[in-house]
């Protein structure tokens, strides 16, 4: 329950985080980044993204005041990081205008702000989270890397890409287009190569299927959280004064010998 009620927190904003607003988008395009205005909107930009941010921030506050232990504060992030990763990954995948490259551009640079809370959060709380973005990650590295004319198939798949499958890579490179610096994507033999391969493997129901499914089943056993606890010593712990002062909870109190 804790976990969906951050998914719900969140959704709203991954929606605004996979394409850049046009206003922001036009300034990037015209290349005007030196300009103070441009910094302005730079600003406007993540705001979405600092939003997550300071969603995760309070989440991660909340379960360190209540004590929850790192093991399960670790798995609960994995698994936000995880829905993070499907909901921005299809969304790029089921929409063309968002496999742009500047639109590229604006995605890596909120994913940065999510690297960086990781990176503050220590691994103790944030654990593998960030490895969970990694199809996103790989994607928009896709569309933001140079001369994809110039990579064969092999560099992208094994290289660039290696997580994605051919469906996926095959939708992204047919989808991209480049609103900055009007570059091409991957060169027509990539394409029809990977038309092959997907030939290949349509006898495969598994690799038709280009999105990501969400996993929302519970990552951790009761057994997993018990051996999580630190063993705690009920006679060295005050009872609060309510209890204190009523005789009735008297065999609670620290004994003296």
């Amino acid at each position: 329950m804790i976990r969906d009620n951050l998914k719900k927190e969140i959704s709203p904003l991954l929606g605004l985080c996979i394409q850049a607003p046009r206003t922001s988008r036009a300034s990037l395009v015209k290349g005007t980044s030196r300009s103070l205005g441009n910094a302005a909107g730079q600003q406007a930009l993540i705001a979405h993204w600092q939003g997550i941010v300071k969603s995760l921030d309070s989440f991660l506050n909340t379960l360190k005041a209540n004590h929850v232990p790192p093991f399960l504060v670790r798995k609960v992030f994995t698994q936000i990081f995880s829905f993070i990763n499907v909901q921005l990954f299809n969304s790029l995948l089921l929409r063309r205008e968002c496999c742009s490259f500047s639109n590229g551009e604006y995605v890596k640079a909120g994913l940065a702000e999510l690297e960086n809370w990781c990176y503050k959060s220590t691994d103790e709380y944030a654990g593998s989270a960030w490895d969970e973005l990694k199809h996103i990650r790989q994607a928009i590295g896709f569309l933001v890397i140079h001369q994809k004319p110039k990579k064969t198939l092999d560099e992208i798949s094994h290289d660039l890409c290696p997580v994605l499958s051919v469906q996926q890579l095959y939708r992204i490179s047919t989808m991209y287009w480049d609103d900055k610096y009007g570059t091409h994507s991957v060169s027509p033999e990539v394409i029809s190569n990977m038309r092959v391969l997907m030939t290949e493997d349509s006898n495969n129901p598994v690799s038709n299927s280009f999105l990501l499914d969400d996993d929302s089943s519970i990552p951790f056993s009761v057994d997993d959280i018990s051996k999580s606890m630190d063993p705690i010593d009920i006679s060295d712990i005050e009872p609060p004064p309510l209890i204190r002062e009523n005789s009735g909870f008297i065999f609670l109190l620290p004994r003296t010998d």
